[in-house]
């Protein structure tokens, strides 16, 4: 069986490049790595990720919201990460289980109980072999990701902006960034918490550092 490695972090904290760095060097050594996010990493998870991210739909209820990601996880697992591992990839995964959790069960306040139960129901077995989450202050990550948006706001203009969390309000996020924290308080040899309030380049120092101690260990 394969690796599967998991990056979480509040939105703008820089784990979306930082996996494609750690990709890229795992690539460089040989290794065979399928890279792969939540929502989506499917087609039909892919449809489901445009309507879960798209600002147009504020209207969403947080119930639909979570039944939505469990039925893209479900998928999603099926389709590529099960199949990856089964042949022996180091699968890295943007978001996974402890982002619904964060998001929907602190950030929008939904019973973690029926959380944990749907994550048990779309995902089984399927747990991460060790989650990297990306932890910097909520106002730092909030001012990365939505000049993201702005600066790539002339290139959606004709499409759905997967903007819909950046938009909420402060309290949201610091809620989520909280619930993360819980998390990896709760699961210390699962999680490495990287502070992410660096440049590119020393984020992915850390990441190096902590991943090759954690495989070694």
């Amino acid at each position: 069986m394969g690796c599967f490695i998991t990056f979480e972090g509040i939105e703008g904290c820089g784990k979306s490049t930082q996996i494609r760095k750690l990709a890229s060097l795992l690539e460089e050594q040989g290794k065979k790595v399928t890279l792969t996010r939540e929502p989506g990493g499917c087609g039909i998870a892919d449809q489901i990720r445009a309507i879960l991210l798209d600002s147009a739909n504020s209207a969403m209820v947080p119930l639909t919201e979570l039944l939505l990601y469990a039925a893209a996880r479900a998928q999603h697992i099926s389709e590529v990460i099960k199949p990856a591992l089964a042949k022996g990839d180091i699968v890295l995964c943007d978001r996974f289980i402890d982002a619904t959790i964060a998001y929907q069960g602190h950030g929008r306040r939904l019973d973690l109980e029926l959380i944990n139960s749907l994550n048990i129901l779309a995902a089984g077995d399927c747990r991460p072999d060790l989650t990297l989450l990306l932890d910097c202050p909520v106002a730092t990550g909030l001012e990365r990701a939505l000049a993201r948006i702005e600066a790539l706001g002339a290139f959606a203009s004709s499409t759905a902006r997967e903007e819909r969390f950046e938009r909420e309000s402060l309290e949201f996020h610091e809620r989520v960034r909280s619930g993360y924290l819980s998390l990896a308080a709760s699961e210390p040899e699962r999680f490495c918490v990287i502070d992410a309030s660096g440049t590119v380049d020393e984020i992915f120092a850390a990441i190096e550092s902590r991943l090759v101690a954690k495989l070694a260990s």
